[in-house]
């Protein structure tokens, strides 16, 4: 896989260089409520245009359907861009139209412009490899060389992310070289002990990971909605939580395999519980019961980890040499359901282990709650893309940037 650096020693001045970042931002309206996706790929941008390169820079936001919609235009994300480069960048009103084909043909040397969101195209995101390839063929037009960058969609096979590195020279840009690194540090050579947190919302969304961290952690903390399904399984009542039922019988089957390899696979011993879900946006004092985990009352759902996990959790963490967290412990949006997720970060700041935050709503959290990014050892862009990283899986972004 080459690197930029390998790329800048070739030369890039005067060429068009197409940079697949991640500017997937959470947006209040027109307003970007966590710049860190765009803070993460801002080095890359930066010496390519230093280098006196075109910079063509393209990303996805949301989930548009194959078609233009303005609440999720890419925008807000070049306007911050621009404010984090300290130049104007140019921004074209549609992907591979003549709005993009102009704004690129008028770049100059260390200019940058951004496209608009490629899943406006139907293509970007098309099961069918000819029409995929098509679109790739059309964005293969406006650039000269190609620069992977955009590590949170790296497990998608894409477009723009995986069959546009075949009609290109390319390269793999400082963030994926980055988070490559750490996840080598969290499969290969481990230090120990290595403890996992795991938390949101579903066990389905990470019972491949738990499958392959059973053989690899040496303690698993399970927190948020998906740990009830966990507390049903060893046949406590959990309300009106967040359950899956029909996970049942693996999470058992889990917990026996847990045991068998020596895993400590740790449940909350306390929740927050409440008979409604909290109002996210007015944030009002949320009305809730401090119970024992086997004991929720049957007409409330856990909401957060309580006072005596918390606690727990910290004990488990603090010998740690090795810490790999994904997914909050609780409703952390809410300011009475984000103690658990708060100090869950508190524990991986406190402990001397190296920390990563994989992703998401995890990296959300911790900005969102106050934390110095610096005081952890990576915060990951991708969540998704660390998972299936770590489950073992070939990312068809990376795959299309080795030679």
């Amino acid at each position: 896989m080459k690197t930029i650096d390998e790329l800048l020693a070739e030369g890039v001045s005067g060429k068009r260089v197409f940079v697949r970042a991640d500017l997937n931002v959470p947006l209040a309206g027109d307003t970007i409520t966590d710049d860190g996706r765009i803070r993460a790929v801002q080095p890359t941008i930066a010496k390519l245009a230093e280098a006196g390169a075109r910079v063509i820079v393209a990303s996805h936001l949301g989930r548009p359907k194959g078609a233009p919609d303005p609440a999720f235009s890419l925008a807000p994300a070049a306007k911050r861009l621009g404010e984090l480069l300290g130049q104007d960048v140019a921004f074209a009103t549609d992907t591979v139209g003549s709005s993009a084909k102009e704004t690129v043909a008028a770049l100059t040397d260390g200019q940058v412009a951004v496209i608009e969101n490629l899943r406006f195209n139907a293509g970007e995101t098309a099961k069918d490899d000819a029409e995929r390839g098509a679109f790739a063929d059309q964005l293969a037009e406006l650039a000269d060389v190609y620069v992977g960058d955009g590590f949170g969609a790296v497990h998608r096979k894409h477009a723009s992310v995986f069959d546009l590195p075949a009609r290109l020279p390319h390269a793999a840009g400082s963030l994926i070289a980055t988070e490559v690194g750490v996840l080598k540090q969290l499969t290969a050579d481990v230090k120990r002990p290595y403890v996992v947190v795991l938390g949101g919302a579903k066990v389905s969304d990470k019972l491949a990971v738990i499958d392959e961290l059973l053989g690899k952690a040496d303690r698993l903390l399970i927190g948020g909605g998906m740990a009830y399904t966990f507390l049903k399984a060893k046949g406590h009542e959990v309300g009106i939580s967040l359950l899956q039922e029909d996970q049942i019988p693996t999470v058992l089957e889990y917990m026996a395999r847990a045991e068998k390899n020596g895993v400590e696979l740790v449940l909350p011993v306390d929740i927050l519980a409440s008979a409604d879900f909290p109002d996210l946006k007015a944030k009002t004092p949320a009305e809730y019961v401090t119970v024992d985990a086997d004991k929720i009352p049957a007409d409330k759902e856990g909401l957060d980890i309580g006072p005596k996990t918390r606690e727990l959790y910290a004990s488990k963490i603090a010998d740690a040499e090795t810490v790999f967290w994904n997914g909050p412990v609780g409703v952390f949006e809410h300011p009475d359901y984000s103690g658990g997720t708060r100090a869950i970060a508190q524990a991986l700041v406190d402990s001397s282990a190296f920390t990563v935050v994989g992703g998401g709503d995890s990296a959300a959290a911790v900005r969102t709650l106050g934390f110095d990014e610096n005081a952890f050892g990576h915060i990951s862009t991708g969540g998704g893309a660390s998972l299936e990283y770590l489950e073992g899986k070939t990312l068809p972004g990376l795959a299309a940037l080795e030679d």
